[in-house]
């Protein structure tokens, strides 16, 4: 066994999203000895922008986009839900496992992804050789309501003409009552915080946590938002828990696809 299994072993950790991006993170904590529980403490709604994204989505089938760039997995489920089509000329950039996995599943096009070991926005804009070439590119930007713009702000100030759409929102979900019965009673020792948006609903869902609750953060952004919020970032003496999940997150997706 692992000194991370061992650190981990028998540590129940809250995940906080569902879908793809929680499977793979349950289960690189699962692979490092923790157990999980699953518990989506944010969802994804319809954008306030149905039409302008309704009519960037004609403009992406009929190929007036040069590049397409997404940086969630919800953006499939997004392109699944309108039925969108790719031009063949159009190439799509994304970021993260799980957005590429959620592609792939989808039947949609990826072109480009930045290497595993750094599969990050930031990455992806050293690694995107077109942008720099001296074309001007009409680029497609699909992201949530809370997803910081740096991916668009990186394509703009490089000169392109970046088409940007709210393309879902995210909202809070409220955890069930035996979620927080887990919570307040110890039962779960730690919860993953991986975006300023479940950090927001961690502070107002659970007020009072047990003192001996790790609450782990993954990503500048979202510790940031963790000490606004006043969110007890608990066990300074059990760091090494604290950086074997964080590890384990990191190992299975890309913690930044609250960046666009």
């Amino acid at each position: 066994m692992s000194d991370q299994a061992k650190l981990l072993g028998g540590l129940r950790v809250l995940v906080p999203r569902g879908g793809i991006w929680g499977d793979l993170v349950s289960q690189a904590l699962r692979d490092r000895g923790a157990q999980t529980v699953i518990a989506p403490l944010v969802d994804f709604s319809h954008t306030s922008e149905e039409d302008k994204l309704v009519d960037a989505l004609k403009a992406l089938a009929s190929g007036e986009f040069d590049w397409m760039t997404a940086t969630s997995a919800t953006v499939a489920d997004v392109l699944k839900h309108h039925s969108a089509e790719f031009h063949e000329r159009t190439k799509v950039a994304i970021v993260g496992e799980a957005t590429a996995v959620a592609f792939r599943e989808a039947g949609y096009p990826v072109t480009l992804t930045p290497d595993e070991d750094n599969n990050t926005t930031f990455q992806l804009l050293k690694e995107w050789t077109e942008i720099d070439s001296g074309e001007v590119l009409r680029v497609l930007t699909l992201r949530s309501d809370v997803a910081t713009p740096v991916l668009t702000t990186g394509l703009i100030e490089r000169g392109h003409n970046v088409t940007q759409v709210l393309a879902f929102r995210t909202i809070g979900v409220p955890a069930s009552v035996h979620i927080r019965e887990d919570i307040d009673s110890g039962r779960i020792n730690a919860i993953l915080v991986a975006s300023p948006k479940i950090a927001e609903e961690v502070r107002k869902q659970f007020p009072q946590l047990p003192a001996d609750t790790l609450v782990v953060c993954v990503g500048e952004n979202t510790l940031g938002s963790a000490e606004q919020l006043e969110l007890a970032v608990n066990g300074a003496d059990r760091q090494a828990e604290v950086d074997a999940i964080v590890e384990a997150v990191e190992s299975a997706i890309d913690h930044s696809d609250m960046l666009d």
